[in-house]
């Protein structure tokens, strides 16, 4: 508990009374837990425009090569070399998980648990001044000479490791500090995330009884921890070799430029379930309330989680089936990436076993949460094709590939996070955001977003290769219909990112001028609606006491369709 830890202890909650903080205490150096996730958030908010501004920009080179790009003027290729490697860096590693895991885990776990704060409240705002400062050194890695690293998100060697092949010498060091401080970051908040959710809950808050998005959000942090040193190893490593001439990649000198696919691979898969498992939390705790209905197989979706975590460090080198590697591990790494995709089915078929004969509600945060359910089968059937040794040797590398990757991570990270930002928001601010804005934001993101990127299937089955500046230098893929599906994903993109114009209007509008929410607008039972809206410092004036789990709805014989975890019998 956070009482028994002196050094770096939470107050309790009979020192609640203190005088008036001063605006850099409370907003700046905060140890709130409210605060540093609404921190994570906002940042997390900048770096979405940034990295939506840099996929408008490469977007317009390939569908209209060579012409000034409103806003930006004329991409060269070291641009789009750059703009590509960063849009994806930043939409992962500085959006994807300050969100998800960061903002929501740090205002969802301590109230969902019912505590007061962190147990760790230093470490808490010191894990985000530590990812603030990342997000500056990656920001300032353009304004270096050579620019931005243009050597892609994944960083191979030798095009990362020398200067002379990426042009971006300083660019590619200083973009590997700015993960590495990310990195730790997010160890530290992890720290936390894992000891609050296990230590610091509330009085008769078993095991069974924590809300799925806490426990995907605990787990998804457990998975970062264990998987992430071998990358930090090889980036040391990498590190290394751009700026001391080491050659543990150099195969010119007895180096392996393939370790480091399987160290950043041994990271990276797991990493997709890092982001994916706070989403699926997400979703469960907006479906079960929208459909008034328990959730389905409770403990099998827990189970599952945990097993989905194990298997995901076996399937790592299914990225690497033509990297050279022996043909009779690819049979190996087929299966594992074959199973992986089981236990993640399940999940999303329990899912709609919970929807099924439910009293369900068409709101805003639902409308996401069903189409997080929808797009991401998308993504996970077109994976099949890419998990198979024989098919990826067509398709790797082509646009097939781009596609399933935003069919994951699209759902992943703008989904999931639209959900939670709109079902928590009241929660948030204390404050309604606009239905109808809400939904009009929904249809214009989710149906454009499906005209981005079902064409580029269609270019990667028809051979168009990724990372390729400007295509009319490839007769074969520079065809009519071939540029004219570039311009359909490209209109389609510009009037996604026009909606999140509207998103923005009725988010900030909201905070200030929105409707004002009850504790409890949506009759939810978790414990973090039973505090007021917004919660105030310390969360409660006094801690609840839990007497069930959190998915009691439709309980027959209640006058009420729902049942507060802290209502007694």
């Amino acid at each position: 508990m956070a009482e028994s830890i002196p050094s770096d202890a939470t107050p309790a909650h009979d020192d609640h009374h203190h005088e008036e903080p001063s605006f850099a205490s409370k907003y700046i150096f905060s140890t709130d837990h409210k605060m540093i996730a609404m921190q994570y958030m906002f940042t997390g908010m900048a770096m979405a425009l940034i990295g939506g501004f840099m996929a408008y920009v490469f977007r317009m080179q390939l569908a209209f090569p060579g012409i000034d790009v409103p806003g930006y003027g004329l991409v060269t290729p070291a641009n789009y070399n750059s703009l590509v490697t960063n849009h994806g860096t930043i939409m992962i590693f500085w959006v994807a998980m300050p969100v998800l895991i960061a903002a929501f885990g740090n205002f969802l776990i301590p109230l969902m648990c019912g505590c007061d704060d962190m147990v760790f409240p230093r470490i808490n705002r010191l894990s985000y001044q530590i990812f603030l400062l990342s997000a500056i050194v990656l920001l300032g890695s353009f304004f270096v000479q050579g620019g931005g690293f243009g050597g892609a998100w994944t960083a191979y060697p030798p095009l990362s490791a020398k200067a002379e092949y990426s042009l971006t010498p300083l660019g590619s060091s200083i973009w590997l500090i700015a993960v590495a401080l990310e990195f730790v970051a997010f160890l530290l908040g992890g720290i936390n995330f894992v000891t609050t959710a296990m230590n610091a809950r509330a009085p008769g808050m078993k095991l069974y009884d924590i809300p799925m998005v806490v426990w995907m959000i605990v787990i998804a942090s457990i998975l970062f921890m264990v998987s992430v040193g071998p990358l930090i190893a090889g980036a040391i490593m990498l590190l290394f070799d751009q700026v001391l001439g080491t050659a543990f990649y150099d195969p010119d000198r007895g180096g392996d430029p393939i370790l480091w696919q399987h160290l950043f691979w041994f990271f990276g898969h797991p990493e997709v379930y890092v982001v994916l498992l706070p989403a699926v939390g997400i979703t469960a705790e907006i479906i079960t309330v929208f459909s008034r209905k328990k959730l389905f197989a409770y403990k099998t979706v827990l189970h599952t989680a945990i097993g989905t975590g194990v298997l995901s460090f076996t399937v790592w080198a299914h990225h690497q089936f033509i990297a050279g590697i022996d043909p009779r591990m690819a049979h190996v790494f087929t299966l594992t990436t074959l199973l992986i995709s089981i236990p993640i089915a399940e999940m999303m078929f329990v899912y709609i076993a919970t929807l099924y004969g439910g009293s369900i509600r068409l709101t805003t945060p639902m409308l996401w949460a069903l189409a997080f359910i929808g797009e991401f089968l998308i993504g996970g059937v077109t994976g099949i094709f890419l998990g198979a040794s024989g098919s990826d040797i067509y398709l790797h590398d082509t646009y097939f590939v781009l596609a399933h990757f935003h069919y994951t991570f699209y759902p992943i990270a703008i989904i999931g996070t639209m959900a939670g930002v709109t079902f928590w928001f009241p929660k948030m601010f204390g404050r309604h955001m606009n239905e109808n804005l809400g939904k009009i934001h929904f249809w214009g993101s989710i149906i454009p977003f499906n005209f981005i990127f079902i064409p580029l299937f269609v270019l990667g089955l028809g051979g168009q290769h990724r990372r390729v500046f400007d295509y009319t230098n490839f007769p074969d893929l520079s065809l009519p219909w071939m540029q004219e599906f570039r311009v359909i994903a490209t209109v389609a993109l510009l009037v996604m990112l026009g909606f999140q114009i509207l998103f923005l209007y009725n988010f900030f509008q909201s905070i200030f001028k929105g409707r004002k929410a009850e504790r409890n607008p949506w009759n939810s039972n978790t414990l973090e609606w039973t505090t007021e809206s917004p919660p105030p410092h310390g969360n409660w004036p006094e801690l609840p006491t839990v007497y069930r789990g959190p998915y009691e709805y439709s309980v027959p014989g209640r006058d009420k369709d729902y049942w507060p975890q802290n209502e007694p019998v």
